[in-house]
């Protein structure tokens, strides 16, 4: 169901703090992350190898890939250790009426 540009992926009853939640919309490979402050959205991919983010080790905002152990920044993307270098996509992320939408026109 699209809200405008608002697409929904899930509810947020799915989401527990400290674990990454996996969704597919329109194609796209996209891990939720609830931590106390919001819900918030990231490509599943590590930029440095072909690791799932929804599996890594979640320690305040920061989510580890399970590959390598870069750390990423759920809230927004960025790289907080190495080896990886590039960030990953974040998603503009709101929850009404208990439902998680994404807007992916961006």
């Amino acid at each position: 169901m699209t809200l405008n540009s608002w697409t929904e992926v899930a509810a947020e009853a799915d989401l527990f703090e400290g674990a990454g939640f996996n969704v597919k919309p329109e194609g796209l490979d996209i891990a939720l992350f609830k931590l106390e402050e919001g819900v918030f959205a990231i490509d599943n991919l590590c930029t440095h190898g072909n690791a799932q983010l929804c599996d890594g080790f979640m320690e305040g905002s920061h989510v580890e890939c399970p590959f390598h152990q870069a750390l990423f920044d759920v809230r927004d993307g960025s790289v907080q250790c190495g080896p990886a270098t590039e960030p990953v996509k974040s998603w503009p992320v709101k929850v009404e009426g208990g439902k998680v939408f994404l807007n992916l026109a961006l």
